[in-house]
């Protein structure tokens, strides 16, 4: 992979206004021949992630190669983007993945969406398609997409401990395999998060999706994938499960059925 154009320097947007202004980080690679039939790709990261990681990486190095355009960023709290974690919301994390798709990018998109960012990815879908936008969606790859995990994957699951601190607090620092440090959980990402959940409704993608889940996924369990396809009739949806995979799914394997798996919905 070429490193320094991996690790070259963010651009910037700024999302909101006033007290609630934030720069987001970006990095945007043009294309060759874009436009509808050269979609680009859009990369959606997860909770707690940043646009560095290795499937972001791998995905610019494939777009890059394919001369396809490709946009990555951080969301507000995450990686070089300005904001206090703790301040984040689902709603907030959406603006700003809207307000990047529609400032730096032109023609439709893949959407890559990653465990929350799946999530992210099918609200900003609805979104679009409520503003008569969905000329913007070519389709979507959703890795471990978490929807409404806020409710469904962490709020059920919450210890005892967890409840009390979010009570008398109003935050609980919740261990993680992935970091030394704990992640800080607040009781406004919960509650803002319950505006924009999407089961048990009708979800759409708006385009064909493949969505690629590990079957050894600590964090979003196989059934919850299976869960999303019921719920998602009216698109053309593929589902990959793979026995051995775990939740970040960023193996050489992986990324190979990534790749292969968004070069497909690009076409």
């Amino acid at each position: 992979m070429n490193n320094e154009n991996a690790d070259r320097p963010p651009l910037w947007l700024t999302v909101g206004t006033g007290a609630a202004a934030r720069r987001i980080a970006y990095r945007r690679l043009a294309g060759r021949g874009a436009g509808a039939e050269r979609p680009g790709i859009v990369w959606l990261g997860g909770f707690k992630s940043d646009m560095k990681g290795t499937k972001a990486v791998a995905l610019e190095e494939y777009a890059r190669a394919a001369g396809r355009a490709f946009l990555r960023f951080d969301y507000s709290g995450h990686g070089e983007s300005e904001g206090d974690f703790r301040d984040g919301t689902i709603g907030g994390w959406l603006e700003e993945s809207l307000a990047i798709v529609r400032a730096q990018t032109e023609g439709p998109q893949v959407f890559v969406g990653s465990s929350m960012g799946g999530w992210l990815a099918l609200l900003a879908a609805r979104a679009l398609a409520a503003t008569g936008e969905t000329g913007r969606i070519a389709g979507m790859v959703l890795i471990a997409p978490a929807v409404d995990f806020t409710d469904e994957l962490m709020w059920k699951e919450l210890p005892e401990e967890g409840r009390r601190a979010l009570e008398s607090e109003g935050v609980w620092m919740r261990p993680s395999q992935y970091s030394p440090e704990p992640y800080p959980i607040t009781r406004a990402l919960f509650e803002e998060g319950r505006s924009h959940l999407l089961f048990p409704a009708e979800i759409r993608s708006h385009g064909p999706a493949h969505i690629l889940q590990g079957m050894e996924d600590p964090d979003v369990p196989w059934r919850h994938a299976l869960r999303l396809v019921e719920h998602m009739p009216a698109d053309p949806v593929a589902l990959t499960l793979i026995r051995d995979g775990d939740h970040r799914l960023s193996r050489e394997e992986d990324i190979a059925r990534l790749i292969g798996a968004v070069d497909q919905i690009a076409g």
